[in-house]
């Protein structure tokens, strides 16, 4: 009944993959199996196909068929996914398809899921590519906000940052106020200072009297001085 039953399921797949079945002895043949991947943009990769190479043994579908997962000869390189890298963990995600159709036509059912498993890995492999991008071009928003932001005001920043305002505001009004002496100094250059005496100064040098006092005057000019004996 093995080889009856094995016949039967061959003439079942040449009907439903009559360009991708190749023959390689009378009971063991490949399938060339091709991806349905979505790249992202900018990726103009090809989608990546493989080739699955079957066996049977005497006793399938009692016996589990012998599995293989080879590269397309001159496949193009596809940035996620590698035969080569990841023919062991295909292989690997039929043992359960395997056991479970034990006694059945299997080799669609392995097809089908050979192919989800491989787009899968795809997809997560694409997935994380993005995230990848995503973070670096968070971080490069970031750096770009701290252009926009001042540092936080904390207990420790703030006391030596009052210290230097002070500082730095001090020193501004000493300026302002050399400024405003320099400029007085132009202003009275060539002309004779005209110091005031108050009426104490008046009256200690017996002056008091002697000057006719203005009511908004408040003392006698110096240059005077000379003229009047005390």
């Amino acid at each position: 009944m093995g080889r009856e039953d094995q016949s039967e399921e061959r003439e079942v797949l040449d009907s439903i993959f009559p360009d991708e079945i190749q023959d390689i002895s009378d009971h063991e043949f490949r399938i060339s199996i091709l991806l349905d991947i979505v790249n992202d943009d900018g990726d103009d990769s090809e989608p990546p196909t493989l080739l699955l190479q079957v066996k049977y043994p005497e006793g399938y579908p009692e016996e589990a068929p012998t599995l293989d997962i080879l590269a397309p000869p001159n496949a193009p390189s596809h940035p996620f996914f590698s035969v080569g890298s990841d023919r062991e963990a295909l292989l690997e995600g039929l043992t359960e398809t395997v056991e479970e159709n034990i006694g059945m036509a299997m080799i669609f059912t392995i097809i089908s899921t050979l192919k989800e498993n491989a787009e899968q890995l795809v997809a997560e492999r694409q997935e994380g590519a993005r995230h990848i991008q995503e973070q670096k071009l968070l971080a490069v928003e970031a750096e770009e906000n701290k252009k926009f932001h001042g540092t936080p005001v904390t207990i420790e920043t703030f006391g030596p940052w009052r210290d230097q305002f002070r500082k730095e505001m001090e020193e501004e009004r000493q300026k302002e106020e050399e400024a405003e002496e320099a400029a007085e100094k132009k202003r009275n250059r060539g002309k004779d200072a005209v110091v005031l005496l108050t009426g104490r100064q008046l009256w200690e040098r017996g002056l008091a009297g002697k000057v006719e006092e203005d009511d908004d005057d408040e003392g006698f000019p110096v240059e005077n001085m000379e003229k009047l004996k005390v």
